[in-house]
């Protein structure tokens, strides 16, 4: 998938960092105006966290987008205040998105029960290079959802984001390591779900 959203976790001056973070400090303590200014600061990158992972065009998105900040101003408390409260909120909202996703993966299932609709296969005719690459986008976020939580979320920051594997591990709180083997079985898993459906190799340009 190619990258929509590259952005590593923000590095601040350390006059900035901290007040940065005793901005969110004081909106995890309940100031109001400091959340205020916190969701003001960070919300803009949330929501382009949002259609990054979702797509642009997903009718949720902005519902998904405000879905995460609340979801950030609610773990505020959690909060060790090691890094850029942006680069937190980033995290929930990737978290976010992908939890939305898998949601709407099962609703379109129960739907499409009973039919033979294939919500992942390739568009008729030969789309041109710009529909095709769009297409292969949003198949991919669809595959997401198939994949366990904590190996999407690794995906997800790696592909979508751009992140760095260290950068992954620091927001995620797991080992180098530990970040390395989510995302060779996400790889694994993505390879064998395209892999097994024909209209999917051809699409994505996958040598079975």
């Amino acid at each position: 998938m190619a990258t929509e959203y590259a952005h590593e976790p923000t590095r601040l001056p350390s006059t900035e960092a901290l007040a940065a973070i005793a901005l969110a400090r004081q909106a995890a303590a309940g100031d109001a105006a400091a959340t205020s200014q916190l969701l003001r600061r960070v919300g803009a990158r949330v929501l382009r966290v949002a259609r990054a992972v979702l797509g642009s065009r997903h009718p949720d998105v902005d519902d998904v987008a405000q879905h995460a900040l609340i979801a950030f101003i609610q773990a505020l408390p959690a909060f060790r205040g090691d890094c850029d409260p942006a680069s937190y909120a980033t995290t929930i909202a990737v978290r976010t998105a992908i939890a939305a996703r898998r949601r709407g993966r099962v609703e379109q299932a129960r739907r499409d029960a009973g039919t033979d609709t294939d919500s992942v296969a390739a568009t008729d005719g030969e789309p041109g290079d710009e529909l095709a690459s769009e297409r292969r986008k949003e198949v991919l976020r669809e595959l997401l959802a198939d994949l366990p939580p904590e190996q999407a979320e690794a995906l997800a920051m790696r592909v979508v984001l751009g992140w760095s594997l260290e950068e992954i591990a620091a927001q995620s709180g797991a080992p180098l390591n530990t970040v390395r083997s989510r995302l060779r079985l996400a790889k694994e898993s993505l390879r064998r779900t395209i892999e097994s459906q024909p209209g999917l190799v051809a699409l994505l340009g996958v040598d079975s």
